[in-house]
């Protein structure tokens, strides 16, 4: 009794964090001036994405946890379930990869960053990855792609009829479909966004070593490109967070899909599955701790004090900056365009 009452505990507390911290993310974008850019618009995509696994997935999975891995609730809602766990999962990744390729943008043209990344576009991608997700977890599911048979499973599972031999509310596979699912959505997907953030810590190192050539004030000029690549290392923190959540429990999905049949859930089960759900919960307490903005944001949602009053001069400004390093191509470029005016007016 003394073990189950920690389990819930710990369950308890797992979920209020991860519903407490995505929430706080939503509302530090929302009410602060220096964090209402285009790219946190993907943030903020995959802040309601761990906020959803919060409030309609994880306590589920607690309560079958809680029960010996028992479902009281039939087969429909089974399978329900269980493609908002794929839904939820797969919007990660594809957010991830799509906050990669917007950080590579920023980095890689600055200067034309303002006309690529546009709010119709960031729409446009946000509802493709949401729609994406949901097609290739729900139709699978209920059309009976994933079972070895492929029949819908637990079709004959009925309401209060969880002591029914080998009836366990898991995600079942053949080999051909669990192949297709980890492969093209979590494996490329992840070695594609391992690839962009090599080619952006290139740009980046490339930068600094031409800013160190051509400006005398490197000292100042490098401390302005420092505070711009913040965003970046704070999303790369995130990507290597999801990394050693989620691979393995990916790893383990496969294994057991090679196998000729689904096995019941065991501890490794769930330890592989609570693991990747502590990515949600980690995701808004690592940007406050790469963040200096988010840490402002934070601090004032918890003294319950206005954001929109808070004495932010520097946010108008970025509000209006054609890229994230507009500033650092300015301090390069100043000596050179002084320079010129000067030579034209003594002509």
């Amino acid at each position: 009794m003394i073990s189950t009452a920690l389990l819930w505990l710990a369950l308890v507390s797992f979920i209020i964090l991860t519903i407490g911290g995505n929430v706080m993310v939503c509302l530090a974008v929302l009410l602060s001036r220096r964090l209402r850019r285009v790219a946190n618009c993907f943030v903020v995509s995959l802040a309601v994405t761990d906020l959803l696994l919060g409030l309609l997935v994880l306590p589920l999975s607690a309560t079958v946890e809680l029960r010996g891995r028992k479902w009281p609730l039939g087969g429909t809602l089974c399978n329900i379930y269980i493609s908002l766990d794929i839904m939820l999962c797969t919007c990660s990744i594809l957010t991830l990869l799509a906050i990669s390729v917007d950080r590579y943008l920023a980095v890689s043209a600055p200067l034309s960053y303002s006309r690529r990344v546009t709010p119709i576009r960031v729409t446009l991608v946000l509802i493709a990855v949401w729609a994406w997700s949901l097609a290739v977890s729900f139709v699978p599911v209920h059309l009976g792609w994933n079972t070895a048979d492929y029949k819908v499973q637990h079709l004959d599972w009925a309401i209060r009829d969880e002591d029914k031999t080998g009836s366990y509310c898991q995600f079942e596979w053949n080999n051909n479909y669990v192949l297709i699912y980890v492969i093209g959505l979590f494996y490329l997907p992840l070695l594609l966004m391992c690839g962009m953030y090599l080619c952006i810590f290139r740009v980046a190192r490339e930068q600094v070593l031409r800013i160190r050539a051509a400006t005398p004030s490197f000292a100042r000029t490098t401390s302005a490109l420092a505070r711009e690549h913040k965003a970046t290392v704070t999303l790369a923190a995130v990507l290597g967070t999801f990394i050693i959540c989620w691979f393995p429990y990916f790893t383990f999905f496969t294994y057991m899909g090679m196998k000729e049949k689904t096995t019941p859930p065991n501890t490794l089960y769930s330890v592989v599955l609570w693991l990747g759900y502590f990515n949600s919960t980690l995701n808004p307490i690592l940007y406050p701790a790469f963040n200096r903005d988010f840490r402002r944001a934070y601090g004032g949602l918890l003294r319950c004090r206005g954001l929109s009053h808070r004495k932010d001069l520097g946010g108008s400004f970025k509000l209006y900056s054609t890229s994230l390093y507009s500033n650092t191509i300015k301090a390069v470029l100043q000596p050179v365009l002084s320079k010129q005016r000067i030579s034209t007016r003594w002509q």
